[in-house]
């Protein structure tokens, strides 16, 4: 009887401790829907700034008005949602980001739809909020900079090299581990800063694709608009080959361990 009662404790205990466990497994809602909703509502709110941003610019603070917005907004939203979802908000930091072992297969494509979403969501947004006259006059923050196939070169090298810089800030502040950063929110948003500062004048200074495609869609603005695909694509592209290849730490690097 003894030992029977013994057997049973032990079974409870077992038992006891089965549900804890269980319930600290995250949830599929945890683990997939919630980061989409995170990368959804992020995207929105950067792209819905960084739109009127640009709309209720003035002439007299030129590129620095919308440098430190769309600085300051990843700042905010990425310390805000990096924990639901890693804060990627733009689908080449997303492909880099798995490309370097910083997150499952399976969530790649649900993360870019849903910055795509985002962006139109934030566009939206942004026409709700300014006036008729400046939104038309602004062409809905879509990226108009390109006017000449003379300035597409540049253009294409600009947005491929300064998506390059962001993103290795990105993979060496928050996937690699031996470089990682609690900073990494304020690193990223200073580097957008310099790099609308600096090339704002040659190609807009992109460097997000789900930020290129909402303005676009809403007032149907093509012009050159490949170019906001192809640019931060390569650069993220060539950030992953240097962090895979060279910069990265043992675990992270492919050669050369």
């Amino acid at each position: 009887m003894i030992e029977e009662k013994s057997a049973l404790c032990s079974v409870e205990a077992t038992m006891s401790h089965e549900p804890k466990k269980f319930r600290e497994r995250p949830s599929k809602f945890e683990r997939l829907v919630q980061p989409c909703i995170a990368e959804i509502v992020g995207t929105a709110f950067f792209v819905f700034i960084g739109c009127v941003s640009v709309i209720e610019n003035t002439e007299t603070t030129g590129r620095f008005q919308p440098a430190l917005v769309h600085g300051i907004a990843v700042v905010a939203l990425v310390a805000c949602m990096a924990e639901i979802s890693g804060s990627h908000f733009n689908p080449p930091f997303t492909i880099a980001i798995y490309l370097c072992g910083g997150m499952e297969l399976s969530l790649v494509v649900p993360y870019v739809i849903s910055q795509l979403i985002g962006g139109l969501l934030g566009a939206a947004m942004s026409k709700l909020m300014t006036t008729r006259e400046k939104y038309a006059q602004a062409t809905g923050a879509a990226f108009t900079t390109i006017q000449s196939e003379d300035q597409l070169a540049a253009a294409i090298f600009g947005e491929a090299a300064m998506t390059c810089l962001v993103t290795l800030v990105v993979l060496m502040g928050a996937v690699n581990h031996k470089t990682k950063s609690p900073l990494v929110p304020v690193l990223v948003g200073g580097a957008i800063v310099i790099c609308i500062l600096a090339g704002g004048d040659v190609s807009g200074t992109c460097l997000n694709p789900a930020r290129a495609l909402g303005p676009a869609l809403i007032m149907n603005y093509w012009t050159h608009h490949w170019v906001y695909w192809a640019g931060p694509t390569g650069g993220s592209l060539a950030a992953v080959a240097l962090v895979r290849l060279l910069l990265g730490d043992e675990k992270t690097r492919l050669i050369l361990k």
